[in-house]
Formats: C-alpha cells, sequence, structure tokens
C-alpha cells in the first residue's frame, strides 16, 4: 500500500513561490504516473499538473501553465511542483496522486492519495 506525503505548503504573498513536494512511503511510486491536484473551499477537486512515469513527459493544467513545473526525482522517488507567481486564487489544497492515469487529468484513475498541503496566497 503507498502512502503520499505532500510537503512544501504555506502562506505566502502574492507574486512568490512555493515548492511542493510528494514522497510515498510504504513502497515505491517510481512507476505511476504522479499527478497534482488542488481543491479550494466550495469548488471541486482540479487538474494542476502530471507527469508521466515512463516518459518523464510532464502535462499542465490551465491554472498551471507558463507558472508551474512539475517534476520528478527518480533517485529520491519524490515529485515536486514548482510555483512562481502565485496569486491569491491559487489558494487551496493541494494533494498528490498516483496511479496508472489512462487520462492523467483524470482524478479517478489514479488509485493513490495524499492527506494535502494547504497554499495560501495573500494579496
Amino acid at each position: 500500500q503507498v502512502r503520499l506525503l505532500e510537503s512544501g505548503g504555506g502562506l505566502v504573498q502574492a507574486g512568490g513561490s512555493l515548492r511542493l513536494s510528494c514522497t510515498p512511503s510504504g513502497g515505491t511510486a517510481e512507476r505511476y504516473d504522479t499527478g497534482w491536484f488542488r481543491q479550494a473551499p466550495g469548488k471541486e477537486r482540479e487538474f494542476v499538473a502530471g507527469i508521466r512515469w515512463a516518459s518523464n513527459s510532464p502535462y499542465y493544467g490551465d491554472v498551471a501553465r507558463g507558472r508551474f513545473t512539475i517534476a520528478y526525482d527518480s533517485a529520491k522517488n519524490t515529485a515536486y511542483l514548482q510555483m512562481v507567481s502565485l496569486k491569491p486564487e491559487d489558494t487551496a489544497v493541494y494533494y498528490c496522486a498516483a496511479g496508472n492515469a489512462e487520462m492523467i487529468t483524470n482524478p479517478l484513475e489514479y488509485m493513490y492519495w495524499g492527506q494535502g498541503t494547504q497554499v495560501t496566497v495573500s494579496s
């Protein structure tokens, strides 16, 4: 059973940066696609970014394109989401997920989820 642990969230001013990390425990997630999703209060969970384990190809949602970068460090078995130029509307709980996702943007196709890390961007 793979458990995912997110870290790196916090409070930042608009225009600032954060780097989120996602590390598995109880197993390895190195052969799984990794996705980052976020959920703000009263809103649906939305796709932020994903990366294919086989090709290391990144995919970005509209909310992330041009500002966020997803990466996977196989040596550390850790996925990262580098976020820059943060906006107040980026405030949400950010979740990482792992699985063999045919459609990397679909949260239903991920088997394992972390508990989430809060990102708050003040104006």
